[in-house]
């Protein structure tokens, strides 16, 4: 691809940018807990005993931090914290008036979490603002746990990743209380760390609020790790041991496969493990024999109107630690690395990985893992290095190194590598934040290209604008990647043809808060947001215009109306509605749709959300109906009911169909340890009828016992495609 002097222009420009100096609200210097060893030993059981928490500092004030950043909690909290040598121990007792949602006892559930009354810790071990966990408890008792994602301007988490800890919660007339046990073998911190970052963050959903321990602005999340309070500590505390734990697993499986060769009811039992060995309190390695991921989630069905392909997120344990080493490069549409490619077509017989802490300012990660030979696939060895390096006060400094390697085979020698670096700029308060990053890819053929790509964001209370702009070379490579729009379906050659293109992606955000407190409305505001795609020659290939108006009340409801209008150039003949209908010609497309969709007040026993969509799709129209129900029945029930409609009419032979997802799912918490989830889906796209039931029961820590029920039927004759029983044990040893 030719050099753009543009770029350099636009680089200069953004990096400019960066003499903008902001004074830092240093929460952590202003906001600072001194905790204290226990003078007794600390009994998790949800009652407050005479004398056991009192004389430890007392956390009273909590401060309003969304929907309103302003102002003091309505009802307060009280937390205090201390440690022995084995646990930090954490109590907060919550006053309100009796009144309390809990959705659900659901394990790692937004359900249970944010839409029920809870409490949550946030907290930055290493104190470097570049990683994190969070543990927290809703007021029935229901666990989620995650590990922080920092990306430029916000923090976020994944609660895909467990860890060893202990809660009980009890409730009473006019307050609930959480006593919180988290062993320092889970956590990861460097020696001679006497300050750890911490924030605890309160949802009180009767009253719509969730508070913060510091207060800071509205436009970053609770959980951010640049407002974070000081967790002081005496003396580091210390762990003799660090290997963490052996996690073996054993499975009883029964499987039958109409779409294979032998169609046959096959059994087996098969064993694997996971073993954490903790090699610093701050580096930790993680291996895996044989690993077995049946009992992940089931993934969503979809309808797929694009030309392309879409992804779905990793739920596969083994790579979700620290994942954000490996996962934090590109953009929202190009990723260099994307684990769900590892094991897509073959098993995996093994797996490491390092990942964690170097120095306070050094993150790493090497991961590594080789797959099964297959009929007509040679086994794979995926070797994956990361790092992540601190520079001025938050900005980051990342480097990545791919390579997919053919092994077994000594007469060939398939790969394909890439290397990539990345600098991101971010300001001390947090609200302005700049990237830019370049790749490159090798294969044994001989084939190099590249990847170029800016993107950053600027956010206040008020406004929140960014930009992305991604250049893509056609030969650019990544197996173990997920860049969809370097693959153009040439229908009328059926064949794929690579493509460079350039992307730009522009937003602008704006909020008007309600000014009286008696209004219906927390605020509104329009967001204008664009996405082009531009041909390597500067022509245009695809663009759509979207303008929405929000409006979000105070009782959790929203209302949102949205245009749209798209341009495409298609440079090949198109066909996504199915091989009965002509391809859609070469050519120019326009066309305009307008939503509108609402959110009912998300508190309720019974809620629902719905959205209509009409207008012009390519030569034709489209009606898109997508309309959701939940019904609860107190916490040991939730029933949700989804359905998505699309009627699809373009001229001639173009396509002419009705597209149905219908999707149920039935969760069922018998206690907070014991689960039993079911999904049904229903897909007319791809001919599917599914049926996904598990039981979990979490018997003892991080150990569980699953049955899990899998089914897959065509639509058409309701013929059995494949069908499977799984029983599978799970035990942590603590070592």
């Amino acid at each position: 691809m030719n050099n753009h002097p543009i770029l350099y222009v636009l680089s200069m420009l953004l990096f400019g940018a960066f003499t903008l100096s902001a004074q830092e609200i240093s929460t952590r210097d202003t906001y600072k807990y001194y905790i204290q060893p226990a003078k007794t030993p600390i009994k998790i059981d949800g009652v407050e005993e005479a004398g056991e928490w009192s004389s430890y500092q007392l956390i009273d004030t909590m401060y309003n931090h969304n929907p309103s950043d302003k102002g003091l909690a309505a009802y307060p909290s009280e937390i205090r914290l201390t440690y022995d040598k084995d646990n930090l121990y954490l109590f907060a007792k919550h006053y309100d008036d009796g009144n309390r949602i809990i959705q659900s006892l659901q394990r790692d559930s937004d359900n249970s979490q944010w839409e029920s009354d809870s409490f949550t810790i946030a907290i930055d071990p290493i104190n470097k603002k570049q990683s994190g966990i969070m543990v927290g408890v809703n007021a029935g008792g229901a666990k989620v746990d995650g590990s922080l994602l920092v990306e430029p301007g916000r923090t976020t988490y994944t609660d895909s990743w467990d860890t060893s800890w202990m809660s009980k919660t009890k409730q009473y007339d006019t307050y609930w209380i959480v006593e919180i046990a988290i062993p320092f073998n889970s956590l990861r911190y460097n020696e001679g760390n006497t300050e750890w970052g911490i924030n605890f963050i309160r949802g009180h959903k009767t009253q719509n609020f969730y508070y913060t321990w510091t207060p800071f602005p509205i436009n970053f999340n609770g959980i951010d790790v640049n407002y974070m309070g000081t967790l002081k500590w005496p003396e580091v505390p210390e762990v003799k041991n660090n290997i963490a734990f052996v996690k073996p697993y054993a499975t009883a499986s029964s499987l039958k496969d109409n779409q294979s060769e032998h169609t046959d009811t096959k059994t087996k039992l098969d064993a694997g493990v996971d073993v954490k060995i903790g090699i610093t309190k701050s580096l930790n390695a993680d291996i895996t024999y044989n690993p077995d991921f049946s009992n992940a989630d089931v993934d969503q069905e979809i309808t797929n109107i694009t030309r392309f392909d879409i992804s779905l997120p990793e739920q596969r344990e083994f790579f979700l630690e620290n994942a954000d080493i490996f996962t934090n490069f590109g953009s929202y549409s190009i990723n260099p690395f994307f684990s769900r490619r590892v094991g897509l077509t073959t098993p995996i017989v093994y797996g490491a990985r390092v990942t964690g802490n170097i120095t306070d300012d050094l993150r790493i990660g090497v991961m590594n893992v080789q797959t099964k030979e297959d009929t007509d696939i040679d086994a794979q060895n995926n070797t994956v290095a990361a790092f992540n390096y601190k520079v001025l006060d938050r900005s980051q400094f990342r480097g990545l190194f791919v390579n997919r390697q053919e092994t077994g085979n000594d007469n060939i020698h398939d790969y394909a590598r890439n290397y990539g670096a990345e600098f991101t700029y971010i300001s001390k308060k947090g609200n302005f934040n700049n990237s830019i990053k370049y790749h490159s890819s090798i294969t044994d053929e001989g084939t190099e290209g590249s990847y170029f790509g800016i993107n950053g964001g600027y956010a206040t209370r008020r406004l929140r604008a960014g930009w992305t702009f991604d250049l893509l070379d056609k030969d650019y490579q990544a197996d173990l990647g997920f860049t969809p729009r370097l693959f153009n379906y040439d229908a009328d050659a059926q064949a794929v043809v690579r493509q460079s293109y350039m992307f730009v992606n522009p937003y602008i955000t704006y909020k008007f808060f309600a000014k009286e407190e008696r209004s219906k409305l927390i605020f509104q505001g329009f967001r204008f947001f664009h996405n082009i795609f531009l041909n390597s020659n500067g022509s245009l290939n695809e663009r759509d215009n979207n303008l929405a108006y929000d409006l979000f009340f105070k009782n959790t409801s929203q209302f949102t109306v949205l245009g749209t209008n798209s341009e495409v150039n298609l440079n090949f003949a198109t066909n996504f509605l199915g091989s009965e209908f002509d391809n859609l010609p070469v050519g120019n497309y326009n066309f305009t749709t307008g939503t509108v969709s609402y959110t009912s007040d998300r508190r309720k026993v019974f809620t629902y959300n719905t959205s209509v969509t009409h207008g012009g799709f390519y030569n034709g129209k489209i009606t898109t109906l997508a309309a959701s129900t939940n019904i609860r029945f107190g916490y040991w029930a939730n029933f949700n009911v989804a359905y998505n409609y699309n009627n699809i009419n373009l001229p001639d032979q173009y396509g002419d169909i009705d597209l149905h997802l219908l999707r149920f799912r039935g969760l069922f918490s018998f206690t907070n340890k014991l689960f039993f989830n079911n999904t049904i889906q229903y897909n007319s796209q791809s001919e599917n009828f599914s049926v996904f039931s598990r039981l979990q029961w979490r018997y003892a820590p991080l150990s569980d016992l699953f049955l899990i029920y899998n089914q897959n039927n065509s639509t058409n004759g309701f013929d059995l495609r494949n069908r499977s029983i799984i029983l599978k044990l799970t035990y942590r040893f603590a070592v």
